[in-house]
């Protein structure tokens, strides 16, 4: 879903983009998922976001490989495996090795520590983190996570990218004691602190919802927000 959701960000605005799974079976799901799902470029057309006329072109700026060696002409690679870090640590040692030298390697990790990921390469400098929120074709959010060694550049070449493709781009800085950078660590608190207001019987989760929507103006409360995580948003 988030991968799809990233391509189709880009491609969307024009550039050109190769997608990288060993699993055929979800490059097929993904290719279905970015025409006919429900934040897909059919969609797109009847929110009246993109014409009707530019949905084969958009889907042919797509290409769908099985081996990463495929991204060795890419300006920027963004990693958006599962939250596993020894896994995310096996990817980008291998993009470290197929990658173009000046190539940008970006974490869609939602909070393990960018410079574990740029210590395990051999460029840390060009190394940062890209956290995304699904649907990630729609939402502006772009949480841009550096840390002391990034190179201004790769900074300036991601923010300059997610300006392009309508995005709201912060730059944070990595803080590897606490999980979660800024958005998922005011996020878990908000959770952890209702959940203990509704185990002390002080209140309910439909009602903590409600009143925080209406206090706060969130779209949703903290517990359906749960809900919506567990199904994909974030």
């Amino acid at each position: 879903m988030m991968g799809t959701g990233i391509a189709q960000a880009v491609a969307v605005a024009g550039g050109a983009v190769v997608c990288v799974d060993t699993s055929a079976a979800a490059r097929e799901r993904a290719r279905r998922q970015l025409v006919e799902g429900r934040f897909g470029l059919r969609a797109a057309v009847e929110r009246g976001k993109l014409a009707a006329a530019d949905v084969d072109r958009v889907a042919a700026r797509i290409s769908w490989e099985s081996e990463l060696s495929a991204v060795a002409g890419a300006a920027v690679v963004i990693e958006a495996v599962p939250e596993d870090l020894a896994l995310k640590v096996r990817v980008f040692r291998e993009l470290d090795r197929v990658a173009a030298a000046g190539a940008v390697l970006a974490t869609n990790s939602s909070g393990f520590p960018v410079g574990a990921l740029a210590a395990a390469t051999d460029r840390p400098t060009r190394v940062l983190g890209w956290h995304w929120s699904s649907p990630a074709q729609i939402m502006r959010f772009a949480e841009i996570v550096v840390t002391e060694h990034t190179d201004p550049d790769a900074v300036a070449t991601v923010t300059r990218l997610a300006h392009g493709l309508g995005k709201n781009p912060v730059v944070v800085r990595d803080a590897p004691m606490a999980w979660g950078y800024v958005a998922n660590r005011v996020y878990w608190a908000a959770v952890a602190e209702a959940r203990r207001i509704v185990a002390e019987g002080v209140s309910t989760e439909r009602d903590v919802d409600q009143l925080l929507v209406d206090c706060f103006r969130w779209p949703v409360g903290p517990f359906t927000m749960i809900q919506g995580a567990t199904a994909g948003w974030t």
